[in-house]
């Protein structure tokens, strides 16, 4: 598919006996922002790896802005930014030092005022790397994935640490490189986070993908649709799925007048994902030999 900037079909990476990816597929479109979403160990952050050349896979084939991932060289890498969950830059050189080293490495650096303001670091920007908070560690891994200008971003967890104002500052910023044209792959935990960004998700989980598509389609339209909830005369709880909430509400108070604690909730992508988990989770369970003890499994190293 020659719009698609990452291709991937049947990937798969074990682990001795363990599959901590298996057989998974998807793509990614130009210009496009996809979230890759699921629990810890649900093998998102191995699949990453794979895609930037970091980890081999055991088999499969995967294809990042048309090169095979275990095959590329320093000009594909420099098409790449990455941010990582954790980077551990040096910490004896300050921010604009560091911002300066990596801008060095590209063909096509940012401008490196313009990157500093953009993650907020301006009043940080003669301090040492080692003596920033975590949040303004977090800016500076941004800002070294993002100096080289690349076409592809991979944001793993990229706001982790950030305050509320920051997180949002930080989502203009992705706004803007998407904007540009940059395609971006973000694991985020944070399910708003996912539905202010994405274009589309997928959701992994024990290594295989459990639902993918638009962010506003994902897991289907009955996982979308309201649900009712109220208690009776004798206060029984009771609930209904409609997709026609008020006229439901309606006809319930014809019915039997006006309910106790009466509410319609909207399922936001967290009910769905969690839902998508529940149900994971439960077929692991009537089928114990699938997925054994999967959500107590870290990603191997």
């Amino acid at each position: 598919m020659t719009d698609s900037v990452i291709e991937v079909r049947d990937l798969r990476k074990d682990y001795g006996g363990f599959a901590a990816v298996d057989g998974i597929s998807f793509d990614i479109g130009r210009g496009e922002t996809f979230a890759l979403l699921g629990p810890n160990g649900a093998g998102k952050s191995t699949t990453i790896e794979i895609l930037e050349g970091y980890r081999h896979r055991t088999s499969g084939e995967v294809r990042v802005l048309g090169v095979d991932p275990q095959r590329g060289g320093l000009d594909w890498k420099a098409r790449l930014g990455i941010v990582l969950q954790s980077t551990g830059e040096a910490g004896n050189f300050t921010v604009r030092e560091l911002l300066t080293e990596f801008a060095g490495y590209y063909p096509r650096p940012r401008d490196i005022d313009e990157v500093i303001a953009a993650v907020g670091l301006e009043q940080k920007q003669r301090s040492r790397a080692g003596k920033l908070s975590g949040g303004q560690q977090r800016r500076l891994d941004v800002a070294l994935g993002i100096i080289g200008r690349p076409e592809m971003l991979f944001l793993d967890e990229p706001t982790t640490g950030f305050d509320p104002e920051a997180r949002r500052q930080f989502w203009d910023l992705i706004r803007s490189l998407k904007a540009e044209g940059t395609t971006i792959l973000l694991t985020t935990h944070y399910l708003d986070e996912a539905a202010q960004l994405g274009d589309r998700a997928a959701v992994i989980t024990g290594g295989r993908i459990a639902a993918i598509g638009p962010i506003d389609e994902i897991g289907g339209p009955d996982a979308r649709t309201p649900l009712v909830r109220w208690r009776d005369a004798t206060g029984t709880r009771h609930e209904q799925r409609t997709p026609t909430p008020g006229a439901f509400v309606s006809g319930l108070q014809t019915t039997i007048g006006e309910p106790d604690a009466l509410e319609v909730v909207r399922p936001t992508l967290e009910d769905i994902y969690l839902g998508l988990i529940r149900e994971h989770d439960a077929a692991s369970a009537a089928d114990p030999t699938a997925d054994d003890s999967l959500t107590d499994l870290k990603e191997p190293a």
